[in-house]
């Protein structure tokens, strides 16, 4: 139950509504829609920046005690090396030094408003809810990526949307991968 609740949770994230309207056909159609910002410089990230490494303690998970972080964590990861290497960069290995740092964090509205995640993230998407099911929870997923030598990150998107119960697991966790793939197509490919 806990493990499809993350999955829910997860992939869900891809789901936006950014209509106010209160016709549900109107608010299906919205739903599928991502809004996504994104700040910082990438100019870093050179042919020579191959391998990356997780940040040490940026991987927030803000979601109900019933969610479990560590699958939630894990997922991401995956989620995230395999967007990375389909642009040809590499998990560090442990001799070797990373070229970038990746943290990650993932809210959802009940256990995270906008108003903090700017103070804590420096981004908001700004998406409403006005209009939206009470079935959909909104979610926001931030990503960013650190130069080894500066606690700054020099890069950062973030993406809100809704939750989906209706997907089945491996709907949910298709979808939750695009969106990190999506969310970090500016990213250079080496």
């Amino acid at each position: 139950m806990i493990k499809q609740y993350v999955l829910l949770l997860l992939s869900g994230l891809l789901l936006l509504a950014g209509c106010s309207t209160t016709d549900s056909a109107e608010a299906e159609v919205a739903a599928t829609r991502t809004t996504m910002v994104t700040t910082g410089d990438l100019t870093m990230l050179s042919q020579s920046s191959k391998a990356f490494s997780w940040h040490p303690t940026m991987f927030a998970v803000h979601a109900s005690d019933e969610v479990d972080n560590e699958v939630v964590i894990k997922h991401m990861q995956a989620a995230i090396t395999q967007a990375m290497q389909a642009k040809g960069y590499h998990l560090a290995k442990s001799h070797e030094t990373p070229s970038v740092l990746v943290g990650f964090g993932l809210a959802l509205e009940s256990e995270m408003s906008d108003k903090e995640i700017l103070k804590k993230a420096g981004l908001v998407a700004g998406l409403s809810t006005a209009g939206v099911d009470d079935e959909y929870e909104k979610g926001s997923v931030l990503v960013a990526l650190f130069s080894p030598y500066n606690p700054v990150p020099v890069w950062r998107v973030l993406a809100q949307g809704f939750t989906d119960l209706d997907n089945s697991p491996l709907q949910r966790e298709q979808r939750f991968e695009r969106l990190l793939s999506t969310m970090l197509q500016s990213v250079p490919a080496v």
